[in-house]
């Protein structure tokens, strides 16, 4: 027997047929519910291993709630639904379901779609225990290793940044007015790289006095067990004087992880974790410090009992930095060290040895194909294939010959066998770039073989089996292209079991003076020019301007500039001028469209209203008073597909 399945579903006939097909794929059906109170009442009765969840039920409460509740009890679901709302989509996405199946489906797609759930769930627990097991064992080593408190307790926060991301850590900064205080402040600057902060280096920093220190320290309420504040939360404890609002006033901090510990004869020892993000920590931080707790116990009273008395070798002034790696092995032409791209690097550190289907996002210019070459050298599949190919590059005609292959004579002009992108990538990694752009038709074959790993080419007949890893990129708002029906939402969510979102340059600023010599130096050496350096004047106005074009226009821009130089120094750049709108007309602007997008959007939302009926009294084409076979005409023309909106 499989697994014990609870099946959420409002409709009597479409819960029936549920339960009868995963009946007679071995499946068992715990019960099907009507709401979200019946089905709380039966998971208490009978905790079932999956749930298939509808998302509009019958009663106040709709899927998502019930979803919301199901990740708390650590239960992975299903989304059962036809409702591709951009509001329902994106309430949707942040329950982190296991998978999503679009009605109508086909009865391979919904046992597809439980065999890759259950892999995810499985193999995500295996990757959760693989990581608390490597953490242990990193500590260990940190026990038995030599050096310095300063240098031990670095490779304890080195190891805690693989399982719990952090911008700045404060350890041990329970008792600062003890004579033998041992606390330090870890500052990331790099992607292995931490700036170490002890008391007397704050007190330089802040301009704070050590008592001033110890007074605002009084002053913060002890924390008795581990909590996550995020942004809201903790900008209003920080209103209140304290060090935590030191720190965030200081590094620009966000949100914060507070993970207090007791060890030798009752002593407090705390790791409190900072990020600039202001969603960084979870419920999920909270329970892997609970399993790990006694690890991190150990390993500080094992250091404290064995305490190396610091010499003057190891210095810990204002500015002193201690590297783990002074290479960031993997991003090779990847420039920058802000805390937007570290925690792109620590997402690809976490995607890269797994197979998973990854997703980059980002605007044009950002540096999504380069991301994409980062995982695949990243992964076991390094030295195997990786091909790439831009979906709006194509001709929609050609696009299904060019990932899948033709056999010789299977249209006019097909004088060959050709092979496709899937059967070169085979064992290796596709790049499927500018994937919003793909014509609704081809998006269903290619769920097809996301969902089942075989392609047929065109003109074919034989079923070919490919092992390939899926990366995707684009910079379009995916939901709201599936919200307005041109995406599908099934492969939008087989696409996005992890995504990645590239910084717009923008926001990451801090990045732009490196950047910007990174690319004088290439492009110099290209050029035959030697060149020392940027104005310290073309270097603020890089910092003011917007750059809509991100690193691209940014490269561009320096790559020209080169050209143009005549000295040893790039003193001027030609940066494009933007004439400001008024607010209120740009926002006018926006929301212009042309008359045929008044009109797809118009006919999309009656079609919505009447559930996709296009004849009989009520529906669609007499609402909209044509001709029910005229509206058929329009809606191919238009791009519009009756299963996409029921």
């Amino acid at each position: 027997m499989k697994e014990q399945i609870l099946i959420v579903e409002d409709q009597f006939v479409e819960a029936e047929d549920l339960r009868l097909l995963l009946e007679q794929a071995g499946y068992g059906v715990t019960g099907v519910a009507r709401s979200v109170p019946q089905a709380l009442d039966m998971i208490k009765e009978r905790r079932p291993d999956f749930v298939l969840l509808d998302i509009l039920l019958k009663g106040k409460q709709t899927g998502i709630d019930l979803a919301k509740q199901l990740a708390i009890d650590h239960i992975p679901f299903v989304y059962l639904s036809a409702n591709s709302n951009e509001e329902i989509l994106n309430a949707a996405k942040q329950t982190q379901p296991y998978g999503f199946i679009v009605k109508p489906y086909r009865e391979k797609d919904l046992l597809v779609t439980l065999e890759i759930a259950r892999y995810r769930r499985v193999h995500s627990v295996e990757a959760k225990y693989q990581q608390e097991t490597e953490l242990r064992k990193q500590l260990k080593q940190v026990v038995s290793s030599t050096g310095t408190w300063s240098q031990k307790l670095l490779a304890v926060t080195a190891a805690l940044q693989s399982c719990i991301p952090f911008d700045f850590l404060v350890a041990g900064f329970d008792h600062l007015k003890l004579p033998r205080f041992k606390g330090m402040c870890f500052l990331r600057i790099g992607f292995d790289e931490y700036q170490l902060i002890d008391a007397q280096a704050l007190s330089t920093i802040t301009g704070k006095s050590i008592d001033e220190l110890v007074a605002l320290q009084a002053g913060s309420p002890p924390v008795n067990q581990a909590v996550y504040y995020d942004e809201v939360v903790f900008e209003r404890m920080c209103r209140q004087p304290s060090l935590r609002q030191l720190f965030a006033d200081t590094f620009q901090l966000r949100s914060n992880l507070e993970m207090p510990m007791r060890i030798l004869q009752k002593r407090s020892f705390s790791f409190c974790l900072y990020s600039r993000r202001p969603d960084a920590y979870s419920a999920e931080q909270l329970e892997l410090f609970e399993r790990i707790q006694f690890s991190l116990i150990q390993t500080i009273e094992d250091l404290l009992e064995g305490e190396v008395v610091e010499k003057d070798s190891f210095s810990t002034e204002v500015g002193s930095v201690v590297e783990e790696s002074k290479t960031e092995e993997g991003f090779e032409g990847i420039v920058g060290k802000s805390h937007l791209l570290l925690h792109v690097f620590d997402h690809i550190k976490q995607a890269a040895p797994t197979d998973t289907s990854v997703l980059i996002l980002g605007e044009s210019g950002t540096g999504k194909e380069k991301i994409a070459n980062c995982i695949h050298d990243l992964s076991a599949r390094k030295g195997k294939p990786f091909v790439k190919i831009n979906c709006a590059a194509l001709p929609a005609a050609l696009i299904e010959s060019e990932l899948f292959g033709h056999e010789k004579g299977a249209f006019t002009g097909a004088l060959e066998r050709r092979i496709g992108k899937f059967e070169r990538a085979d064992k290796g990694t596709i790049f499927l770039d500018e994937i919003g752009e793909m014509p609704m038709e081809l998006q269903v074959k290619l769920l097809r073989v996301l969902q089942e790993r075989e392609i047929e080419r065109v003109g074919g007949r034989e079923t070919i089996r490919v092992d390939v890893r899926f990366i995707a990129a684009t910079n379009k708002n995916l939901e709201k292209e599936v919200a307005e029906g041109r995406f599908r939402l099934d492969l939008y969510y087989r696409l996005n079991v992890f995504p990645i979102t590239l910084p717009a340059l923008r926001d990451r600023k801090e990045d732009i003076p490196a950047l910007a010599y990174h690319f004088m130096n290439y492009y110099g050496q290209k050029a035959g020019k030697k060149l020392n350096g940027v104005s310290e004047q073309v270097l603020l106005k890089m910092m003011a301007y917007h750059w809509p074009g991100n690193i691209r226009e940014l490269e561009h821009l320096v790559e020209r500039s080169v050209l143009l130089s005549k000295g040893l120094l790039i003193e001027d750049v030609l940066l494009p001028t933007v004439e400001k709108k008024d607010t209120a007309a740009t926002a006018d602007d926006a929301t212009l469209k042309t008359i045929v997008e008044n009109e797809r959007d118009y006919i999309l939302s009656v079609l919505r209203k009447c559930h996709g009926r296009i004849w009989g009294p009520g529906a669609a084409a007499e609402i909209l008073n044509i001709n029910p076979s005229t509206l058929k005409s329009k809606m191919k023309k238009l791009g519009i597909k009756k299963e996409y909106i029921k």
